[in-house]
């Protein structure tokens, strides 16, 4: 069975750092992409970050320039470095991963990891 397992939230002031993981574990045939997402009280999730098997990363608008998405294939993990974070950054982020198993091409979710950030 894929699971994908989160690491890293916390609470930290406005203009500090985190850093999240997320591994993929199970019988994994490929990784096709993976991701972050966040939904914060009230409303919809969004995007925040993905980044393609070859490394080709896309951000959301209000994250480019203080986050970083990366990976390393050897670990099915990736990475989400968040630099410069702001009170509206709080949310609970949810890694995403486009994978090939056993039951062929599906979209996996994590549990998803708590970040607050206090003004």
């Amino acid at each position: 069975q894929v699971q994908l397992v989160e690491s890293g939230g916390g609470l930290v002031q406005s203009g500090g750092s985190l850093r999240l993981s997320c591994a993929a574990s199970g019988v994994i045939f490929r990784i096709y992409g993976m991701g972050w997402y966040r939904q914060a009280p009230g409303n919809q999730r969004e995007l925040v970050a993905v980044i393609k098997s070859g490394g080709r990363a896309n951000y959301a608008d209000s994250v480019k320039g203080r986050f970083a998405i990366t990976n390393d294939n050897a670990k099915n993990t990736v990475y989400l470095q968040m630099n410069n974070l702001l009170p509206e950054d709080t949310a609970v982020y949810y890694c995403n991963a486009d994978l090939a198993t056993v039951r062929g091409r599906e979209e996996y979710w994590g549990q998803g990891t708590q970040v607050t950030v206090s003004s």
